[in-house]
């Protein structure tokens, strides 16, 4: 299939690196042109503005946030404007529910089809082809994006209609994530505080009933404090809470472990700096618990 993708970060990179394996031809633009290049090496053409990238008929934005996302939509060499009618926007970035509304109406306006499609996975999983995919779009347009979605993950869930209810289950999820790191971190530090190692106290709880993925991954980096380089930045972390916030405010939603997780995130990025990545907010629980 000829797809544009726009957005290389770590994920986006890793991403179309799928998509080539699996015989897509694609077509990139990154804001930092040089990023392009390594992917234009394995067959990737690479497109001068997000305008480009839309011509191909079918487009993949995987962008930083909201402000990106728009940056990359709107303007004379916008994708927007350059997307056929009949052309089919799939937003993979974990963006607001408000703005996967308001596209959702724009792109219909236009009479291009519209489907969010946010995944979750780090790097190494986006590297391998492992990412899990939440879909949410008008059947047709869901169909028409699978094969896109079978070449960079492991598993397609398809959670309706409306484009933004993949968003509201991608900000849940990412609630989830930093919630058990919160928790994590918390545990770790009062079972330090009573002498039992981090390592030993991780060893235990992924060998029960707290085996799950989240628990190992997070609890590894924890416990290793490798927090650098980021592969869930603390404040791409901190701007989905955000999200998450807002979302519950406008569905009358209380979130009181929200809250909580913000402001130990806040707290590292200040004390670390911005290149860290959520798990280091166990460094912040740590100095607050006097370790």
């Amino acid at each position: 299939m000829d797809v544009g993708f726009v957005g290389l970060g770590a994920m986006g990179t890793a991403m179309v690196q799928s998509l080539l394996r699996n015989g897509h031809r694609v077509t990139v633009w990154n804001r930092t042109p040089e990023k392009a290049q390594p992917l234009a090496e394995l067959g990737a053409a690479i497109a001068q503005t997000p305008a480009d990238a839309a011509r191909a008929g079918v487009v993949i934005t995987m962008v930083a946030d909201d402000a990106a996302l728009q940056s990359v939509l709107e303007g004379e060499h916008g994708l927007l404007g350059a997307l056929p009618s009949g052309g089919l926007h799939i937003s993979m970035s974990t963006i607001s529910v408000a703005l996967s509304d308001r596209l959702t109406t724009t792109h219909a306006d236009r009479g291009q089809g519209f489907v969010s499609a946010p995944v979750f996975g780090r790097p190494p999983a986006a590297q391998a082809g492992k990412l899990f995919v939440v879909s949410a779009g008008e059947p047709q347009a869901v169909a028409r994006a699978t094969p896109l979605f079978e070449a960079m993950g492991q598993r397609l869930f398809t959670v309706g209609e409306t484009p933004s209810a993949a968003n509201l289950v991608k900000l849940c999820g990412n609630f989830m994530i930093l919630s058990t790191v919160e928790s994590l971190s918390e545990a770790m530090a009062l079972a330090a505080k009573g002498g039992v190692e981090k390592k030993a106290l991780l060893e235990v709880l992924t060998g029960t009933i707290f085996g799950a993925p989240v628990f190992s991954i997070y609890g590894e980096l924890i416990v290793e404090e490798r927090f650098r380089p980021a592969g869930f930045a603390a404040p791409l972390a901190l701007k989905d809470l955000r999200l998450v916030g807002e979302a519950a405010d406008a569905l009358g939603a209380p979130m009181d472990v929200l809250d909580v997780v913000r402001s130990h995130l806040s707290q590292v990025i200040e004390q670390e700096g911005a290149d860290i990545d959520c798990s280091a907010l166990s460094k912040a629980v740590e100095r607050n618990a006097g370790l």
